[in-house]
């Protein structure tokens, strides 16, 4: 642990997993540079991320899978100090983020919550354009006034009185291109179809078109993705990709009863 946080308002670190071995050792050398104190909240790994977790001298929590806003909040809930420092295992500080979490105020600051611009990258190389950065994400806050919303899906932080900082973290979550769209045709499209689906949402032969026509041109031309060369328009791609399968495939559980049948719309989550 970070032996200079202890003059300084203790933080609790605190991230989600699932077979993260790959990943959940920086995450927690990173988070230990600032925090007091490391919970793991693990949804069943089969790999060796509680052992390395573990092995770190992170507490693990080990908790079903219950969506992204109940599950990030298992944790905090958990935690012994007021302040947690919540990260996805693929995820890093930088040393601006480091030096400037150190220099915060937390024991009278009147914010609940701290947001920092999060870079997003495919492999080594950091796309700025896309929406992809600044992505501002709140990350440090105060358990005891705030918390993750409860949406199972794409959950954040609600705090009232945020404040931005000047520093980033880096985000790790596209090893490569092939990766930036298996994500994207595979389960990130299934389970938002599988959401809408149970939510009772209804589409028509065109949905899937107009939508993945419209991610795409938000982000090549609104969020210029056309100004960030290959990984820009690849982005775009793999956006237009996902809106388009995520509506192909909940018209497809509307129509057709063998598929929508032989899937098991109990393990969303």
């Amino acid at each position: 642990m970070n032996m200079t946080a202890t003059s300084r308002t203790p933080i609790t670190g605190v991230v989600i997993t699932l077979n993260e071995a790959a990943n959940i050792e920086a995450c927690l050398a990173s988070l230990a540079r600032v925090c007091d104190e490391l919970i793991v909240v693990d949804s069943g790994s089969t790999d060796d991320t509680c052992a390395l977790a573990r092995a770190f001298g992170a507490r693990v929590i080990e908790q079903p899978y219950l969506g992204d806003g109940p599950q990030k909040n298992v944790g905090p809930k958990a935690a012994t100090h007021r302040w947690v420092l919540s990260l996805d295992a693929d995820e890093r500080l930088t040393e601006q983020a480091v030096s400037t979490v150190q220099a915060l105020s937390l024991s009278t600051t009147e914010h609940d919550g701290f947001a920092l611009r999060r870079r997003n990258f495919i492999g080594s190389r950091w796309v700025k354009r896309c929406g992809w950065y600044p992505d501002y994400c709140l990350r440090l806050f105060d358990r005891e006034r705030t918390g993750f919303s409860e949406s199972r899906q794409h959950s954040s932080v609600q705090a009232s009185h945020p404040a931005r900082l000047d520093a980033d973290i880096e985000h790790y979550s596209f090893a490569n291109l092939a990766e930036l769209f298996t994500k994207a045709g595979g389960r990130f499209s299934t389970r938002a179809a599988k959401i809408m689906y149970l939510k009772g949402k209804k589409v028509n032969a065109c949905s899937p078109f107009i939508h993945g026509a419209n991610a795409f041109v938000r982000k090549y031309l609104f969020q210029r993705g056309f100004m960030a060369g290959p990984d820009g328009l690849s982005v775009s791609l793999s956006a237009g990709v996902n809106a388009y399968l995520k509506y192909a495939k909940l018209l497809e559980f509307q129509r057709d009863p063998q598929v929508r049948e032989r899937e098991d719309f109990n393990r969303v989550w």
